[in-house]
């Protein structure tokens, strides 16, 4: 049972950008990202208007935040200094993360992107005004592969995602709120959760729990980012399901085509078509397998079975401390690799050892849409699945009492 990332994987990662930072001939490694952040010290917090700014040199590492996270990170080992600025706009957060690098003796940077990202309307300087900037997107591509501690907790996630699947399908009936019964599941899966994990869990969330589960319902499931509708579930619903848990920053994704009573023969007819095209992708799968071959392998599929205008977005994606991370399961992912717009080479169009992959492909007709989801890892020798709810018809059909 994995619930925390291993001291010695944010020395690794230091340690890789080090080494970066020497073969770029630059003085620091720079990061506006929170996710990047994270990954490489374990710090994490909420981005906003307020920038936070790490600055990593061959010999430390320090960072600018607003007086507000100060004693957040001031614990963390993996930072040597804490500079920080009042708050946004009157603190002049740029000028105090430009004043850290020169402290630092620091004059050239690579940097994520020059100067803090406009979140929650904030406008700022760029970096480059203070110091000569080459941008870089290290962290973003390290994590494309996952560690072997990092598919410990992906693993984790995936079980107690299951658990809050279980409730969500177990707390389903005619009559109930599909916002009442995902809140209902998702807050007794991560009651089981805390209660089991107890002081091993690392909290990583602010109010909401953990797991979490929920699902669109009706005709809202034609739409693949559908909201969940304000009416109560009715006899002959088809859902559309998510499940996760937030495992010290990473997580899973699981989802399942459901119906609530028997499912008519034109819903069965869609739920097998879906669920072949899914065998097809996983199928595919595998390490050295050009990533775009796994989408045209499914798009081939519906192009045989008549479905194609019904088939509307990729296979899947990455996952890992995103929801969503590349690389991406689609049928333009080389072309992608090699446009002068990115600084992906050829082995970036190819499965690799440590990608982990949400399948996902799905088909949405006029009235009902049918997907199943699923966290798949690449091995050395194969494929590794990691969510296991039922993925057939007869384990997901709700009985009417």
């Amino acid at each position: 049972m994995a619930t925390r990332l291993p001291e010695v994987e944010y020395d690794d990662r230091l340690a890789r950008v080090r080494d970066r930072i020497a073969a770029s001939h630059t003085d620091a490694g720079v990061w506006f990202g929170a996710t990047s952040i994270e990954y490489l010290t374990g710090f994490d917090h909420i981005q906003t208007e307020r920038p936070v700014c790490l600055a990593v040199t061959p010999e430390t590492a320090e960072i600018t935040v607003p007086r507000l996270e100060v004693e957040r990170v001031e614990p963390n080992p993996r930072i040597d200094a804490v500079h920080h600025y009042h708050d946004y706009p009157g603190g002049r957060p740029i000028a105090i993360a430009a004043e850290m690098l020169a402290g630092l003796g620091v004059e050239t940077v690579v940097a994520d992107s020059d100067g803090a990202p406009g979140t929650m309307g904030y406008e700022g300087p760029a970096l480059s005004a203070f110091v000569e900037v080459d941008d870089q997107a290290w962290v973003s591509r390290m994590r494309w592969e996952k560690s072997d501690a990092e598919l410990d907790l992906i693993r984790e996630s995936a079980r107690w995602g299951n658990l809050a699947h279980r409730y969500l399908a177990d707390y389903t009936e005619v009559g109930v709120h599909p916002v009442t019964v995902s809140q209902r599941a998702s807050m007794e899966a991560s009651r089981a959760m805390l209660d089991t994990l107890g002081d091993e869990y690392v909290a990583r969330t602010r109010g909401s729990g953990p797991a979490f589960a929920g699902y669109i319902t009706g005709p809202q499931t034609r739409l693949p980012h559908g909201h969940t509708a304000n009416r109560r579930l009715q006899a002959g619903d088809v859902l559309v399901t998510g499940a996760a848990a937030n495992v010290d920053g990473y997580h899973s994704e699981l989802e399942r085509t459901m119906f609530l009573g028997e499912p008519t023969d034109e819903q069965r007819h869609y739920f097998e078509l879906m669920v072949e095209m899914q065998d097809v992708a996983i199928d595919a799968l595998g390490p050295g397998v050009p990533i775009a071959d796994v989408d045209e392998a499914v798009r081939d599929y519906v192009d045989e079975q008549g479905v194609a205008d019904l088939y509307q977005h990729h296979v899947g994606h990455n996952i890992g401390m995103g929801g969503h991370e590349p690389p991406y399961v689609d049928q333009g992912w080389g072309d992608h690799c090699e446009t002068d717009a990115t600084s992906y080479d050829d082995e970036d169009a190819i499965m690799q050892p440590g990608h982990v992959w949400t399948i996902e492909p799905g088909l949405y007709t006029d009235e009902y849409g049918y997907r199943h989801s699923d966290t798949i890892a690449i091995t050395e020798d194969g494929i590794e699945w990691l969510t296991y709810f039922p993925r057939d018809l007869e384990g997901n059909v709700i009985p009417i009492a």
